[in-house]
């Protein structure tokens, strides 16, 4: 696991907030959508929603998830949608609407390929469990250990969703939801911090290194391993979990 840094935590303080504005301003627009939908008497989201096996209809990938068919959906579906998003963004708002296109062409695609009888599909919640399948398994990609509790936290709180994931809900595209949660899953392989920081080897001795009048196999020094302390650590530096250590001692859990 990395060690956070007073660097780190002043970025991620920075994403946060914007993230926060973005994930605001998206829901902004979703009822602002659904105003005007409202208001034509829910034609926009007749006229651009995804409509299964229809070549005509494949942008609307792009725009089904901006339309829902009542205000009792937009409500649904606006809470989940702010806290996974957010969870989803905080880390970087370019790689979260990366995440956002693919999740949208995934939930979109399963349901134009696999949805029978010209089913025709809107809403965001495609995108609700593309976030939450990135969140979940995001800090496991990029070995952080804060985003590695949130997703257990929020896998134990909200795995009753996958029950609308499954077949057998009346009215629920799970074709949708199960797209969108495999494109978050994707999306936490294909985003993942690939800026991995090398840890320092741990030196190693033979007995050309050792000194002069100590036996093959000692070194010098009341231990074995001299290698010094990292601060707030109960590891050595050259220590394989000296990382984790570290973060776990800058959370307070050690």
């Amino acid at each position: 696991m990395d060690r956070p840094t007073s660097s780190d935590a002043q970025l991620m303080v920075a994403e946060a907030r914007k993230a926060f504005f973005v994930m605001f301003g998206f829901l902004v627009l979703v009822w602002l959508v659904q105003l005007a939908n409202f208001a034509d008497d829910y034609a926009p989201a007749r006229e651009y929603g995804l409509v299964s096996g229809d070549v005509g209809s494949l942008p609307h990938l792009l725009t089904a998830p901006f339309l829902h068919w009542s205000w009792a959906h937009i409500e649904s579906n606006s809470g989940p949608l702010f806290i996974f998003g957010f969870l989803a963004a905080y880390r970087g708002v370019l790689r979260f609407l990366g995440l956002s296109l693919l999740v949208a062409v995934t939930s979109g695609l399963a349901v134009w390929l696999f949805e029978g009888g010209n089913a025709e599909t809107v809403g965001a919640s495609g995108l609700i469990f593309g976030y939450f399948g990135y969140v979940v398994v995001r800090g496991l990609f990029d070995r952080h250990l804060v985003d590695t509790l949130i997703g257990m936290v929020m896998a134990a709180s909200f795995a009753y969703m996958l029950t609308v994931a499954v077949p057998g809900t009346p009215g629920v595209s799970w074709l949708a939801h199960l797209g969108g949660l495999a494109g978050g899953l994707l999306g936490a392989w294909l985003f993942r911090d690939r800026a991995r920081r090398p840890q320092a080897a741990r030196p190693r001795r033979d007995s050309s290194d050792r000194p002069s009048g100590l036996p093959a196999g000692s070194t010098s020094g009341s231990s074995a391993d001299s290698s010094p302390q990292l601060p707030g650590t109960t590891a050595p530096a050259g220590h394989p979990r000296a990382d984790l250590h570290k973060e776990l001692g800058d959370l307070g859990l050690l």
